[in-house]
């Protein structure tokens, strides 16, 4: 998600390394991982960018010229079968690459890489044991940081594919067809309440990737968000406060990074050096309640069990389509269909212009799934409806298996994103008939 579009100079049809049909908007050949960059071509998936970040760490003094009125939907009011709760309510083993055997380059070797066409015998030898060989290449070694010693390329990562099941909730991301690395993170977990009774956690971060390092602002985020849950809950904060203040923590986490040295741009020509960046999406299900926070376009989407109800979506996109929307100078179709709908107005990180938790707590009246996700999945399943379409029938009880089936889901689509969902089903009380809030 979010890569800076940059001028089309060229175009190739076929992957230079491995002769992998491509699509116009290719960075790196799906299948073998080569660099298509000095080719690029504008990104089919009208990629999320910040807005005119402004410079420095002035960002107080920083506005949009004609910028619409900020978008917020704190505000009482529920959606589809929820109403606002009461202020005082009580409250996977990633894949591995093996490429074709090959070594470093000795000192009088060219710095121009191999043929990879070329026949195994014109490879080079296996390198030492213990490096491993760079997959754009196939000759340079990786160094600790996970880039080609050789041409620069950066490396797959351990977080390619990343899995969770924890009791009741269940994550799953994946780098998706057509990045070259997955800057999403999450964090899924579970407490206890002070009166004992449980409390569920999902955080889904997406890294804005026209910002340097986005991959360690979201995993940051993530961490941070989750252990201020996990500290708030069990001494008895009220879980929308909690939610603040864990969108919060996660900020700071974020604008620390901004103070350390970073490391992208010393492999990375073509990134830029502005601060890192993420979107933010969390939900807690504690007391009978659902709260959900976010900053940014990932959201949450409520399924109920039967069906036969309508699903709702329960955030509102900080992008600026939304705003257009919210001015009365658009409507929604038209809004999204335009090449700006993605353009994010609201972030975490050190270039933000003021940081605007949106926080929302709704009391379901029936049993249902909360579907927490970035938009590489829900490009592809954007309605309540399609959302609720694309959710397997028994995902109350398989949850981790439900969470596959909608990251499949988006990469049989054509996995253009990252693609992160966290599933937490939602089950009523035998005794709860008579606390059912909101439209039946």
């Amino acid at each position: 998600m979010k890569m800076s579009q940059k001028p089309q100079s060229a175009a190739l049809s076929r992957c230079p390394g491995c002769e992998e049909p491509l699509e116009p908007g290719d960075l790196f050949c799906g299948a073998c991982g080569y660099d298509l960059t000095a080719v690029p071509a504008p990104p089919r998936d009208r990629p999320t960018i910040v807005m005119a970040a402004p410079a420095g760490n002035d960002r107080a003094a920083a506005r949009i010229p004609d910028r619409p009125a900020e978008v917020r939907f704190d505000e009482p009011g529920g959606a589809g079968d929820f109403e606002l709760a009461a202020p005082g309510a009580a409250p996977g083993a990633p894949p591995q690459v093996t490429p074709a055997p090959a070594a470093a380059p000795s000192a009088d070797a060219p710095t121009a890489p191999p043929d990879p066409r070329a026949p195994a015998a014109e490879l080079p030898a296996t390198p030492p044991v213990g490096s491993r060989l760079c997959v754009a290449c196939r000759a340079g070694r990786v160094d600790p940081d996970g880039y080609c010693e050789n041409c620069g390329h950066a490396q797959p990562r351990e977080r390619d594919h990343m899995e969770q099941e924890l009791g009741s909730v269940a994550a799953v991301s994946d780098r998706g067809l057509r990045h070259h690395r997955n800057e999403d993170s999450f964090a899924v977990s579970t407490t206890a309440l002070p009166d004992g009774s449980p409390a569920v956690v999902a955080i889904v971060c997406d890294g804005v990737s026209s910002a340097s390092r986005p991959d360690e602002a979201s995993a940051a985020a993530a961490h941070a968000a989750n252990e201020s849950l996990l500290d708030s809950l069990p001494r008895g904060i009220h879980p929308q406060q909690a939610m603040h203040e864990a969108i919060v923590a996660a900020s700071e986490s974020v604008n620390s990074l901004a103070e350390e040295p970073g490391r992208a741009g010393e492999h990375d020509p073509h990134r830029h050096q502005n601060a890192p960046a993420c979107t933010l999406v969390g939900a807690v299900l504690a007391g009978g309640l659902l709260v959900v926070g976010w900053v940014g376009d990932s959201r949450v989407y409520w399924v109920p069990d039967d069906r036969s109800h309508p699903p709702a979506r329960l955030t509102e996109d900080d992008s600026w389509a939304a705003q257009m929307v919210a001015a009365g100078l658009m409507n929604e179709a038209d809004a999204y269909a335009d090449e700006r709908a993605h353009a994010i107005t609201g972030w975490l990180g050190a270039d933000a212009y003021e940081l605007e938790p949106h926080t929302s707590a709704f009391k379901p009246d029936r049993s249902g799934l909360v579907v927490v996700c970035t938009d590489g999945l829900w490009n592809y399943a954007e309605s309540a409806a399609e959302m609720a379409s694309a959710v397997p029938a028994d995902a109350q009880l398989r949850p981790l298996h439900g969470a596959r089936v909608l990251v499949g889901h988006a990469l049989d689509g054509g996995g253009h994103d990252n693609v992160t969902v966290a599933l937490l089903p939602f089950t009523m009380p035998p005794q709860g008939a008579g606390s059912a809030c909101g439209t039946p």
